[in-house]
């Protein structure tokens, strides 16, 4: 098994970043790194969407061409 981080576990990494900008406590710097490092979080799981559609459309395919 490879060391990729799941889509799930890239999800809470999200909502644990937001659960720590929703601190009033935290200073605008870390804000600005927590955003950083959430939207990179997100950009990632995006991609990882897009891969996994990317896999079921080539099933679809295949699965269509065999049925003809």
């Amino acid at each position: 098994m490879d060391n990729e981080v799941s889509f799930e576990a890239k999800l809470e990494q999200v909502k644990g970043i937001l659960a720590k900008l929703m601190n009033p406590e935290v200073t605008l710097a870390e804000s600005v790194t927590l955003y950083q490092e959430g939207m990179k979080q997100i950009k990632e799981a995006q991609k990882m969407v897009e891969e996994a559609q990317l896999q079921v459309a080539q099933i679809e395919a295949a699965l269509a061409g065999a049925g003809e």
